[in-house]
């Protein structure tokens, strides 16, 4: 029997902490931020009024994922909690996956995402992917981009610097334009949870060839 977004109630919720979150998120200022947001939230709307299947992959955790029930925790004590603990809710189901065909020794350990919706479900999806991504302590994410993809990260849970470019707490937004050459450190005392969200061709977020710099 086929089921649909409408019949999960805790994919559903979580899908919904998503739109509130980017309908809500500050651009402070910036134009390119806000075209962004209403564009990840206008094509959010056009998902859910399409009431999308649901489709559960098959669990999968990375060595990360040891670090997920802290990155949790501390998401359920500030302004993400929403977010943190209707991901809390569906945890056994996700998959964690690296996304590059090699991954360097280094970050294996430390690094995973899981995608909530788009090309790979579970929540069936064309033109938005949604999910998390989990970094370990004291992890460096190396430089990459990503062709024809708009991304943004908004903070969870942890500290984090792109580019060395100040310090990104809880609540945070980051965007990254097609092609924004970027790197991620974390700090050394707690994991790092960043809910992510991608825009763009169909066809390249459902083959995105993900490639360190």
């Amino acid at each position: 029997m086929r089921q649909h977004l409408s019949d999960a109630p805790d994919w559903r919720y979580l899908v919904r902490e998503f739109h509130t979150l980017y309908r809500n998120a500050p651009c402070g200022g910036s134009e390119p931020i806000r075209r962004h947001l209403r564009r990840v939230v206008d094509t959010l709307d056009a998902v859910l009024a399409e009431d999308p299947e649901v489709l559960p992959r098959t669990p999968e955790t990375r060595p990360v994922t040891a670090h997920l029930p802290r990155a949790l925790d501390l998401g359920s004590r500030n302004t993400m909690a929403g977010l943190s603990d209707a991901l809390a809710r569906v945890r056994d189901g996700l998959t964690w996956e690296y996304g590059y065909a090699e991954v360097p020794a280094a970050l294996a350990p430390n690094y995973a995402y899981c995608e909530i919706l788009g090309p790979q479900g579970p929540v069936r999806a064309d033109g938005l992917i949604l999910g998390f991504v989990l970094f370990a302590p004291d992890t460096v994410y190396p430089q990459h981009s990503h062709r024809d993809i708009e991304e943004s990260y908004i903070s969870v849970a942890g500290d984090w610097s792109q580019n060395d470019f100040g310090v990104h707490a809880p609540g945070c937004l980051v965007f990254n334009p097609p092609g924004n050459e970027h790197r991620i450190t974390t700090g050394p005392d707690n994991p790092c949870l960043l809910a992510w969200a991608w825009i763009g061709p169909a066809e390249r977020l459902a083959a995105p060839g993900m490639v360190f710099s």
